[in-house]
C-alpha cells in the first residue's frame, strides 16, 4: 500500500500506533486496547493512519489466534500426560502429597507435539516482538511495512 508523503505528525502517530502493541507487556490485552484507542481517535484524520491502525490490529488478532491454537494443543496434552503418569499417595495424617514414579516412557508422540507447540509459541512471541519494532522503525522512516502471517480481519 503506497501513500503520498505523510506529515511528520502522521508518521509519529503511526509509529506510536505500532509501538503501542508492546503495551501487552505492561497489562493484559494492551496490545489490542491501546492500538484500538489510538486508531479510533485518528482514523478519520488520515487514510494513512486508518490503514496503519488496521495493520496493527490485524497483526495482533492474528498473533492472538495463532497463540490460542498453540496453547489449545499444548496445555491439554501436557495436563493429561502428566496427570496420567503421576501416582499420588495421600499421607492420611499430614495431608501432604508425595509424587512417586513420575514416568513419561509411554507418552510418546503426544509430549513431542506439546513441546513442539510450546517452542512454536515462544518463537511466535519473538517474531511478534521483532516485527513490532521493525514496523515502528520503517514507519518512522516513511517506509511501508507489511506484517508476515497476518490475516486481514479488518479491510
Amino acid at each position: 500500500m503506497l501513500f503520498h508523503m505523510e506529515t511528520n505528525t502522521n508518521k509519529t502517530t503511526a509509529t506510536l500506533l505500532h509501538l503501542s502493541a508492546l503495551s501487552q507487556y505492561c497489562f493484559p490485552f494492551g496490545n489490542f486496547l491501546i492500538p484500538i484507542m489510538i486508531w479510533s481517535s485518528t482514523k478519520e484524520k488520515s487514510q494513512y493512519l486508518d490503514a496503519q491502525g488496521k495493520l496493527v490490529i490485524n497483526f495482533q488478532l492474528s498473533m492472538f489466534l495463532y497463540s490460542l491454537i498453540l496453547c489449545l494443543i499444548a496445555i491439554p496434552i501436557l495436563l493429561i500426560t502428566i496427570l496420567k503418569n503421576i501416582n499420588i499417595h495421600e499421607m492420611s495424617n499430614q495431608h501432604n502429597f508425595i509424587l512417586e514414579n513420575l514416568n513419561f516412557e509411554n507418552s510418546g508422540g503426544a509430549v513431542v507435539v506439546a513441546i513442539l507447540s510450546i517452542v512454536l509459541f515462544l518463537a511466535l512471541k519473538v517474531i511478534e516482538f521483532v516485527q513490532i519494532i521493525l514496523a515502528a522503525i520503517k514507519i518512522s522512516n516513511g517506509e511501508n511495512h507489511n506484517y508476515p502471517f497476518t490475516i486481514k480481519f479488518l479491510k
